[in-house]
């Protein structure tokens, strides 16, 4: 199964989008929203806010749980002081589980590794590959 299959599989089963405002917008409250909302800038933002809720609520329940204790919670300070560390961390979140939070630590004076965005063939579908550590 393709990735492109599932994600459309997934929106499907969500339904409709719950309405964006209460009332009617007007043409300039649109062309206000994409102004806002269609900037590049606005797009990196709300990725950053997605990046810091999963590795907020990953680290939460990995210490609720008892897989990661209260005071290792520091150790991923260098990790998540930048939005490249940040969606770094949060990818990596989202693939292991809470059981794998120490994991995630990196060793003293190791680097974040940088994200690069993929470069697939002309025409080729969306699919994923898993590439142990």
């Amino acid at each position: 199964m393709h990735l492109d299959d599932i994600i459309e599989r997934i929106e499907h089963a969500f339904g409709e989008a719950p309405p964006f405002s209460d009332r009617p917008l007007v043409e300039q409250d649109v062309e206000a929203l994409e102004r806002v909302f269609g900037d590049k800038g606005y797009q990196a933002y709300l990725q950053d806010q997605v990046n810091r809720q999963v590795i907020r609520h990953y680290l939460t329940n990995a210490v609720m749980l008892g897989f990661l204790g209260e005071e290792r919670l520091a150790a991923f300070g260098s990790q998540v002081a930048t939005s490249e560390g940040r969606a770094t961390l949060s990818l990596h979140m989202l693939m292991s589980s809470v059981e794998d939070a120490s994991d995630l630590l990196l060793s003293r004076g190791a680097e974040v590794e940088v994200l690069e965005p993929l470069k697939p063939a002309s025409g080729s579908r969306s699919h994923m590959k898993l590439v142990p550590n």
